[in-house]
């Protein structure tokens, strides 16, 4: 009944994975901050109708070689403007001519038509692009458009592969990619039911998360499982009895894995930026589909297979035998203490670079990885206007402050004209048009000059908004948001770990070595994005994600091993039962990360310059995690330190043995 039970939930929730598009939204305002001066405002434009009842969509033409426009150039602008779209603009060289369509809605379908119709009966010659914010969310949600095809399918084919070299089986991997399906499925379902109701946001960046997310963890925690009952099967016992006991043997550090994850990515829910806010309960949601087909679904299938499961190769135990985890936990054992140094020392190297990492921000150009129409339409914006025209800042004021707020307004360095464009009520909308770019780091910096400008005069309410003050209020946010987290979700995964060890001492030791690992990961990153890669920066949320999912998701392997060299040491004691663990883990704990590295680089596939800095920074992560931390730090901290280990416990007050 469960299995058919599943099949029924992956066949209603299945199709729900290629609808999420349709409720994921790509607009500014999936990443406005959700409590900033820049959402007010941006709250405040439909009241004056025209160019403030959408998103800003610039249309821009020019001429190669520097030639000016012609007057049939300019013939076919004034026919492609259309209605509701603002006078055209020539720039003062005569070389290009603008205009800006408000655009209601989800701009996609919009910008689209408007990129057909320039491309239709265009003069030759002319260059016609659709840039502004409106142009910038289409092109996202042209680049994220690959998540329901190539992003899975590259993502099950990694899978599909490491599985096959693991198992050398034809079976089991079909068994647990089905496995994964489902909870992606089920996943799917509740994601879209959610965001359809507006009780969550879904964006583009979460979606690709949420698919690799559910790939990674059910096959993890498949990894786990079918490594239990596999000894079980070796040890002698029929196919449900060993079910039975892999089941009992899995389901707390499997649940107490989920269960940290889970946590550890609700915290985001604590975020003031509403992309971050919104990432949180669909991650949530990915891990816990993940968790329930892991041990619901697989276990009734692999017991229904049986031996039949492991075809060609029968199950034998793993008891003594001699093999590279052997080795490595003999490794561990002949110098405990400076194995624990010289890794600690390792990662702290890599850590030390973590002062290089530029995640300050960077230009919205940036953020593609391959040419699009919007930044080649920026580019041409640069050439023959000011860089704000099409996105002015927005000062939002009263009537009776307007006059002072033009002044001050327009006596901040770099703005290069300053104008009322509009009234609504006693409200005054004013433009001022920046001369660098409105998504450079200039720009960003002139908008806080003219904050502060406003804030200095007495008696004048003012509040900034428009594309660049989005930027600067996203950064700031981020920034904030690393401050309040980051100690939540320490503080969450210790809790987590004290539970589950019973122990005070051991889960404050991984927790540091989860931190020097993270440390050491942004390090190495820092260096690989500014010399080999040379990416212009990072966002400031990388390091959120990156820290999030790295110590979410690292902390497993913590539990993995830990659990089972706890275990162990109630009959071998500690030394003993942690080279057991190492020895019996050592196998299932690399191949883990190995998938779980491999699906996250999946996500290297959509051309966006956040998800290939944070596919480095987690699969880079992990695998330093797997090979280093988990291989010889802990073990090493653990023979090392002895029973002291398990402190408070009765584990750390017996010399011997408990049982």
């Amino acid at each position: 009944m469960a299995i058919l039970g599943w099949l029924v939930v992956g066949g209603i929730g299945g199709p729900y994975a290629g609808k999420l598009s349709e409720v994921a939204r790509t607009d500014n305002t999936s990443f406005l901050p959700a409590s900033a001066e820049s959402t007010a405002v941006s709250e405040l434009l439909p009241r004056f109708g025209g160019e403030g009842a959408g998103v800003p969509a610039i249309v821009v033409a020019e001429r190669g070689g520097g030639m000016p426009l012609t007057a049939v150039d300019r013939g076919f602008l004034d026919d492609l403007r259309g209605q509701g779209a603002t006078p055209l603009i020539t720039s003062p060289d005569g070389g290009a001519a603008q205009f800006v369509v408000p655009v209601a809605g989800e701009p996609d379908a919009a910008v689209e038509a408007l990129r057909q119709q320039a491309d239709s009966d265009r003069p030759g010659g002319l260059e016609v692009y659709v840039t502004g914010p409106a142009g910038q969310a289409a092109d996202l949600g042209e680049a994220f458009g690959g998540i329901d095809g190539l992003l899975l399918l590259v993502a099950g084919a990694v899978v599909a592969v490491i599985l096959l070299v693991v198992y050398r089986s034809p079976l089991l991997p079909l068994m647990v990619l089905v496995s994964a399906v489902l909870a992606l499925g089920l996943a799917s379902l509740v994601v879209y039911l959610l965001a359809d109701a507006d009780v969550l946001a879904l964006n583009g960046q979460s979606q690709g998360i949420l698919f690799i997310l559910v790939f990674g963890a059910a096959t993890d925690y498949a990894l786990l499982l079918v490594a239990r009952y596999r000894e079980q099967l070796a040890d002698g016992h029929d196919r449900f009895s060993a079910m039975r006991r892999a089941w009992r043997a899995t389901v707390e550090p499997v649940g107490a894995s989920a269960g940290t994850v889970i946590l550890g990515v609700l915290c985001l829910l604590l975020s003031d930026l509403n992309s971050n806010k919104g990432l949180g309960p669909v991650a949530a949601i990915g891990v816990g589909a993940a968790l329930l087909a892991s041990m619901t679904f697989l276990p009734f299938v692999l017991a229904v297979a049986g031996r039949a499961a492991f075809w060609p190769f029968r199950p034998t135990t793993s008891r003594g035998r001699a093999g590279v985890w052997n080795r490595i936990a003999r490794f561990v054992d002949g110098r405990p203490r400076a194995i624990w140094i010289g890794s600690a020392l390792v990662l702290a190297v890599g850590a030390g670079f973590i002062g290089q990492l530029q995640a300050s921000g960077t230009a919205q150009s940036d953020v593609f990885l391959t040419e699009v129409d919007s930044v080649a339409g920026q580019e041409a914006l640069g050439r023959h206007f000011p860089g704000g025209t099409g996105a002015p800042t927005i000062v939002m004021t009263n009537a009776a402050d307007a006059r002072s707020v033009v002044s001050v307004v327009g006596g901040v360095d770099g703005v290069a004209s300053v104008r009322p464009a509009g009234t609504a009520g006693e409200l005054v909308r004013i433009d001022a048009v920046l001369e660098p770019p409105p998504d450079s780091e200039q720009a960003i910096g002139i908008v806080r000059d003219i904050r502060a400008a406003l804030t200095d005069r007495p008696g004048v309410d003012a509040e900034v908004g428009g594309e660049t003050a989005v930027l600067l209020d996203t950064q700031d946010t981020s920034q904030r948001d690393r401050t309040v987290i980051i100690p939540v979700v320490l503080v969450v995964v210790l809790g987590v770990l004290c539970l589950l060890l019973r122990s005070i001492l051991a889960p404050l030791l991984l927790v540091g070595t989860v931190v020097l690992s993270f440390a050491a990961t942004m390090g190495v990153s820092a260096l690989v994005f500014n010399h080999v890669l040379g990416f212009p920066g990072a966002d400031p949320v990388v390091p959120l994600f990156g820290f999030v999912f790295l110590v979410a998701l690292g902390i497993d392997y913590n539990i993995f091993l830990m659990t089972r060299a706890r275990e162990e040491a109630f009959t071998l004691g500690t030394r003993d039962g942690t080279l057991r663990a190492l020895t019996v883990t050592g196998g299932v704990i690399t191949s883990a990360g190995v998938v779980l590295a491999a699906t996250f680089a999946a996500l290297a596939v959509l051309p966006i310059l956040f998800l290939a800095q944070l596919a480095f920074i987690v699969a880079f992560g992990v695998l330093l995690d797997t090979l280093l931390v988990r291989s010889l730090l802990v073990p090493a901290l653990a023979v090392d330190i002895g029973r002291r280990i398990w402190w408070p416990s009765r584990l750390a007050r017996s010399s011997r043995p408990v049982r």
